[in-house]
């Protein structure tokens, strides 16, 4: 029974470190600000409105290292039932950039789309909107977003 007991209490360990070294990973590779994923935006409204909406702190949940902000607390409730439903690719860095060159660039919150249910953000500054780009060659470049952020985060 003792040993039972003590291979219970390795096995809860192991996996409470793996959580911490996966929400630093996480922390460490997506695109936060001051902890906060997808510039404050809520990310079922992403999914569910098929629009940008801005959160509030005053709907908040916490996944893996990362904090999103909700406009709603259905939102919120929702996003709690399956998180990585709605996270975004790439940790949240331009889809575009990730595929072209495998580069972490900063994006426009309201510069988006979805496929498959998977929200894609992009870079959308200056006369430069790398949606545009995207749609041009989505094939290859979601191809070669997917493997280059497999071996940068990873």
């Amino acid at each position: 029974m003792k040993q039972l007991f003590l291979l219970i209490a390795l096995i809860i360990t192991g996996n409470v470190l793996c959580a911490q070294d996966n929400a630093a990973l996480r922390t460490k590779h997506f695109n936060l600000d001051k902890g906060v994923a997808l510039s404050g935006y809520d990310a079922v409204a992403y999914i569910k409105q098929n629009k940008a909406v801005k959160g509030s702190k005053a709907f908040t949940s916490s996944y893996e290292g990362a904090t999103y902000y909700f406009a709603t607390t259905a939102d919120r409730d929702e996003f709690n039932k399956n998180p990585d439903m709605y996270e975004p690719q790439y940790g949240g860095w331009c889809a575009y950039a990730m595929g072209k060159k495998g580069e972490k660039v900063s994006i426009d919150p309201g510069t988006f789309k979805i496929i498959n249910g998977k929200l894609y953000l992009f870079y959308n500054k200056y006369f430069n909107n790398t949606l545009t780009d995207w749609n041009k060659d989505e094939a290859n470049l979601k191809a070669r977003a997917d493997a280059n952020w497999q071996k940068s985060f990873h």
